[in-house]
C-alpha cells in the first residue's frame, strides 16, 4: 500500500503543465503547490470530483487534468467512468486512491472492498490506458510512461487509510483559499473572463 502522501509527491515531479483536482489528496497536494492550476476540492463536494475534473477536460483540451479520487467518491458516481470512456479526452488522467474504507467518515468499510479489480471496472467500462498498482516504487518507476500518453488514463492505487474520526466542524482546516477565492485565481489563471 502507499502513503497518499507520498502518492502526490511522486506525482508532483512529473506534473508539467497539469491542471490538478486534488481530491482526497487536497491536504498533501496544497503542500506542494497552491495556485490558479490547483483546484483543492474536498468535502462537500464527495463523488463529484470525477464529474468535475472531467469538465474541466473538455473545456481545456490543450491542458492535461489530473484528478485524485477516491474509490468511495468513484462509487457514488460510477456511471462517469462510461461517459468519459465515450468523451475519451486525451487530456484527462484520473488516479484513483483505494483505501479500502470511506476514512473521511469514521473508516466505515466499503463493500466487497478486497475484492473489487477497479482497473478491470474502468476497462469494461471503456478506458483502455489502465494501471493498479500498490507499491509506491513500482508506481513512481511508471509515472513518466502514464503520463506521456494520451489519456483517458485510470490509474488505480490501493493506499493505506488514514480515517479522520472527528466531527466535520472539529476538523483542523487544511484550504488556504476559500472555493470562491479557489475559483476566482483558476478564473485567471485560464483567462476566462466570463
Amino acid at each position: 500500500m502507499i502513503y497518499t502522501k507520498d502518492l502526490v509527491h511522486a506525482f508532483a515531479p512529473h506534473r508539467r503543465n497539469a491542471l490538478v483536482v486534488s481530491g482526497r489528496s487536497g491536504q498533501y497536494w496544497l503542500d506542494i503547490s497552491e495556485g490558479g492550476a490547483d483546484l483543492p476540492v474536498g468535502d462537500p463536494s464527495m463523488g463529484g470530483h470525477a464529474g468535475f475534473s472531467f469538465g474541466l477536460a473538455l473545456a481545456q483540451p490543450e491542458k492535461p487534468v489530473v484528478v485524485f479520487d477516491s474509490e468511495g467518491d468513484l462509487l457514488m458516481n460510477l456511471s462517469i467512468l462510461t461517459t468519459i470512456a465515450e468523451k475519451a479526452p486525451r487530456n484527462y488522467y484520473y488516479f484513483l486512491m483505494d483505501n479500502e474504507c470511506y476514512a473521511t467518515t469514521g473508516g466505515q468499510p466499503v463493500p466487497n472492498a478486497k475484492n473489487v479489480a477497479y482497473d478491470l471496472v474502468a476497462r469494461g467500462c471503456g478506458i483502455n490506458r489502465t494501471y493498479f498498482f500498490d507499491d509506491l516504487a513500482t508506481y513512481t518507476a511508471a509515472l513518466p510512461e502514464i503520463l506521456a500518453k494520451d489519456g483517458p488514463v485510470f490509474v488505480w492505487n490501493k493506499i493505506h487509510p488514514e480515517i479522520e474520526n472527528r466531527p466535520p466542524g472539529q476538523r483542523a482546516p487544511w484550504r488556504k483559499r476559500s472555493p470562491a477565492k479557489v475559483v476566482a485565481d483558476t478564473r485567471k489563471f485560464l483567462g476566462v473572463t466570463r
